[in-house]
């Protein structure tokens, strides 16, 4: 349980810096794979072994779509990180809750892409971090810019990590 409670951070800091550089830190996903293959080593050697299998399986859907425009680099890296984590039966479960949550993020910018003032897009240098960021996300949005889909990637790991891998 411990070993969840300190990967829950991990994957708040990679949804922060989804939200606010469009980018995914590569530790983030470098320290989610290796407590990972260490959490499944020590269930035993077959156990990563076939959580590797599916790491790489899920890698190569995800490579895939990458190449297509429809996810980032960030995004593969952190869903491949967080898989080899898993055992494969909950890679399903785990992508089931990402793609529910990303369809739920989705919808939420389309909303706000129509309901947003213009004047709350303009950034201001005298405001605040907080109120900086949210302008310059609601700029985002009124564009129609790229989603922080490393969001909803952490709403489906920390799904998984609170139920018990």
């Amino acid at each position: 349980m411990l070993l969840f409670a300190c990967l829950l951070p991990l994957l708040a800091v990679a949804a922060w810096r989804d939200v606010t550089t469009r980018t995914i830190p590569d530790a983030a996903s470098v320290l989610l794979a290796l407590a990972g293959a260490g959490f499944r080593l020590w269930i035993g050697p077959q156990a990563l072994l076939l959580s590797l299998l599916s790491a790489a399986l899920l890698f190569g859907g995800l490579l895939f779509l990458f190449a297509r425009g429809a996810l980032g680099g960030g995004d593969v890296k952190l869903m491949s990180a967080l898989a080899l984590g898993m055992a494969p039966a909950t890679v399903w479960d785990f992508l089931v809750l990402t793609a529910a949550a990303g369809g739920v993020l989705g919808l939420a910018y389309l909303a706000l892409s129509w309901l947003l003032p213009a004047h709350l897009a303009r950034p201001s240098t005298s405001d605040g971090l907080l109120a900086r960021l949210g302008r310059v996300e609601a700029w985002r949005i009124r564009r129609r810019g790229p989603l922080p889909y490393g969001v909803a990637i952490a709403f489906g790991g920390a799904m998984i990590l609170l139920r018990g891998v």
